[in-house]
This record gives structure tokens, sequence and C-alpha cells, in this order.
């Protein structure tokens, strides 16, 4: 058993030994190759470094220069930016540059517009027949389309130029010949005489000379004439330079007033169709008013002394000197008087009915006509709106017609719409007073003869009572 287990472990170390050394000779193999692998890895680095070191420096100098270019791009990238910021800039200024001539170019061209538009109302009207060329060109250059701004510049600046030229002159004054419109409706040749605010004419036809001014709808300028007294020393100046001129120190505002004050018969023609009908109202109006007036004055009442006289012939029982009495007191109130002798015996009632009726019988002839006095004065005003809405209605027609450019072809209907209102309140205002006065009037009157019919009866009731107080005594 020994033996055995002695062989087994001789077997095992012979196997072991030959183990060991199996492994051995592998170890020893792998370190030689490893060195071998070393040894070429080595080479192969030293070789590389070398390569490296070579390459090196021209890569550095690459590197370099592609830096310095980088930098040159960047700095002419800079340039170039602020090259065309500045450009920007430039063009945003030229651009409001551009839109500030414009507006002054707009602005200019509006003061010249206006100025040319308005040229010849600031002058004399007679001074228009020497400038109406010129202004007629540059308005109609205002309104084409095709001429370039500067071209209606220019023709603006001729009307500046004219302008200053009569600046120029009118500094010391000076004279035109032209047409002017005489007192009596005719044209004459004749000569002006620009003198400060002020515009002279002495004629050529005739002795005509007086002040220009402007009238409404008239081709040409207006002479005024200021008296005779100044008419030689006017001719003088126009003629030598030298003479006695008057001086309106309103300058031309007077004469304008005085040209605009209308007749009567020219203010009531501007009412139309309708202001016919208000003043021929109104006229009827007056007549009956002063009709009325005069029936309600002299309508008498009779005086206390004469209603007693006629209630102390009736207490003394004398009727016919009592109605003799009430006989010669004229008028209705006589009438009365008459009535109430002749039914003094009736009963109070019936006295009081008889005279009553009387005093009715003479009411509607008190009051007659004041009714259409009344209408009148509630129509009048309604008359006048008609009038306000009719020209109106014409001025609108006008306006489309002639735009609202022309005040003067406009002034008709607007002189119709506010004459008729007036006319109807001048009519309506002293007819409504008027048919008030005498409404109070008439009603006095009534008064007076019921004040009258209640003392009669009073008398005459006292008389019977008397008489029945007689009897009884």
């Amino acid at each position: 058993m020994q033996s055995l287990r002695k062989t087994f472990l001789a077997c095992s170390l012979a196997a072991l030994s030959c183990a060991f050394g199996a492994q051995a000779q592998t170890f020893s193999d792998a370190s030689s190759r490893v060195g071998q692998d070393l040894k070429t890895a080595l080479s192969e680095l030293s070789d590389t470094r070398e390569t490296i070191a070579t390459e090196k420096i021209p890569l550095i100098r690459e590197v370099s220069k592609l830096e310095d270019d980088v930098r040159q791009k960047t700095a002419e990238l800079d340039r170039l930016r602020r090259l065309r910021d500045n450009s920007d800039l430039g063009l945003n200024r030229l651009r409001e540059q551009v839109e500030a001539t414009k507006t002054q170019n707009e602005y200019a061209a509006g003061l010249l517009d206006e100025f040319v538009r308005t040229f010849e109302t600031r002058i004399d009207y007679s001074e228009t027949q020497l400038y109406s060329a010129t202004t007629e060109e540059a308005r109609l250059a205002l309104d084409d389309s095709d001429m370039s701004q500067a071209d209606r510049f220019n023709k603006q600046i001729d009307v500046i130029g004219v302008a200053i030229e009569r600046l120029g002159k009118l500094s010391g004054g000076y004279t035109f010949d032209g047409k002017a419109l005489a007192p009596n409706g005719e044209i004459e040749d004749g000569t002006f005489a620009a003198f400060g605010p002020t515009v002279y004419f002495a004629s050529k036809q005739s002795e005509l000379a007086g002040i220009t001014f402007n009238k409404l709808n008239a081709a040409e300028a207006a002479i005024a004439i200021p008296g005779e007294l100044f008419a030689t020393g006017i001719r003088s100046f126009i003629e030598t330079g030298e003479g006695s001129i008057p001086a309106d120190a309103t300058l031309g505002k007077a004469l304008k007033i005085v040209e605009g004050n209308d007749s009567i018969m020219e203010h009531l023609e501007k009412g139309g169709s309708v202001g016919v009908v208000i003043v021929g109202l109104g006229i009827i109006c007056l007549l009956l008013g002063i009709f009325k007036t005069y029936e309600v004055t002299s309508f008498k009442t009779p005086s206390p002394e004469q209603v007693q006289k006629v209630l102390t012939h009736i207490e003394a029982h004398d009727i016919a000197n009592a109605r003799t009495s009430a006989a010669a007191i004229p008028g209705a109130v006589g009438e009365l008087l008459q009535t109430g002798v002749t039914h003094a015996d009736d009963k109070r009632g019936t006295l009081e009915e008889i005279l009553y009726e009387r005093i009715l019988a003479v009411r509607p002839k008190l009051e007659r006509f004041l009714p259409f006095i009344a209408l009148t004065a509630a129509a009048a005003p309604l008359l006048g709106l008609l009038g306000t809405v009719t020209g109106m209605i014409k001025t609108f027609n006008l306006i489309t017609i002639f735009g609202t450019g022309d005040a003067k072809s406009l002034s008709s209907g607007i002189s119709e719409a506010l004459v008729t209102t007036e006319l109807g309140l001048v009519v309506a205002i002293p007819a409504l007073i008027l048919h008030g006065l005498i409404s109070r009037m008439a009603r006095q009157k009534l008064g007076d003869m019921e004040q009258i019919a209640v003392g009669f009866i009073n008398g005459v009731i006292g008389a019977r009572n008397k008489d029945k107080i007689e009897d009884e005594l």
C-alpha cells in the first residue's frame, strides 16, 4: 500500500515537473516577443518623433500664416461692416434730408398757392386788369397735373415778382389807364392813381372823378363820388401829381358799408315770393289794426251824470224825457239806455235779460277782425320758417351746381332764408301786441256797458222800491 502511494506520489511529481518545464519555456518565448515588439515600437516612436519634429515647424508657420489671414479677413470684415453701417446711416440721413426737403417744398408750394389765389383779393379791384394775365397763368398752372413742380414754381414766382414790382411802384404812388363803372351804370375809360391804400379815378369821357371800390357782381371797379369839392382836386392829382384829395380813415370799409346798405325795397325783394306773402299779410293786418283802433276808440260810453239824468226822469215817472235823454247819448250805449227806459216797468230778471241781449249784440262788432290779427301773429313766423326752408333748399341746389367756392351765387338763397324769418318776426310781434291792446280796449268797452247796465237796473229797482215805500206810507 505504501509502495503504491510512493509510486503515485512519484508519478505526480514527475507530471508536475514536466508541466512546470513546459510553462517556463512558454514565458521565455513571450518575453522575447514582447521585447522585440517593444524595440520595434520604440523605433517607430523615434521615427515618428523625427517626422513630427521635421513637419512641426512648417505646420506652425502655416498655422501662423492662416491666423494672420484670419485676422486680416476679420479686420476687413469689420471695416466693411463699418462702411456698410456708415452707408446705411448716410442713406438714412439722405432719406431724412429728402423728406425734409419735400416737406419744405410742400410748405413753400402751399404758401405760393395761397399767395397766387389771394393776390387779387389783396390789391384794389381796379388793379386786377393789370395783373390778371400773370395771375391767370399761375392759377391754371395749379390745376395742370401734367406740369412739373419746377414750372409751376416759375409761374408762381412770376406773380411774386409782379407783386414786388407793384410794391415798389406803390411806395411813391403810380398811375395806370383802365375802365371803371360810373354811378349811372356806364363803363368809362380813364386814369387811375394808386396812392397809399386808396385808388382814385378820373374819367377821360366825362367830369367823373372819385374813389374806387368793389361793387358786388360788377365786372369793373366802381366809382364813389366823395363830393363835388374833391372832384377837381382828384383830377388835378391824377393829371399833375398835386391836388387836394380825400383820405378814408376806414381804409375803404366805410364805402363797403354804404354800398352794402340796401334800400327797403331791395331788402324786401330778397325775401322772394314768401316774403311778398308775409309783407302783404302784414299790410292787411296793419290796416285792420288801424281800423279797429279807430272803431274801438270811437265807441263812446256816457258819463255817470248822463246815466243819472235818465234815472232821475224815471224816478219822476217822466218816461218821455227819460227816453229823450237816453236818445241824446250817441252810439250803442244810448240804444242800450233807450231799451232800458222802454222796459223800465218789467221785472228785474226780464230787464236784465233784455239789456244783456243788447250787450251781446254789440260784442261781435267790437271784436270783429281781431281773430284775423291773432291769426296773422301766429302764421307770420310759420311763413318765415317756410321761407327759411325754401331758401336753404335753393342754397343747396346752388351748391350742387356751383359748389361752395362761389359765395355770390349762394347769397340769394341765404338772403331769402334769413330775410323771410326776419319779416315773419317783424310782422308777428307788432300783430301780437296790436291784438292784445285792441282786445283789452274792446273788453274794457264791454265792461263799461255791463257796468252801465247794472247801474241802470239798480237805479230802476231803487226807484220802484222808493215808490212802494211812499205808497205804504
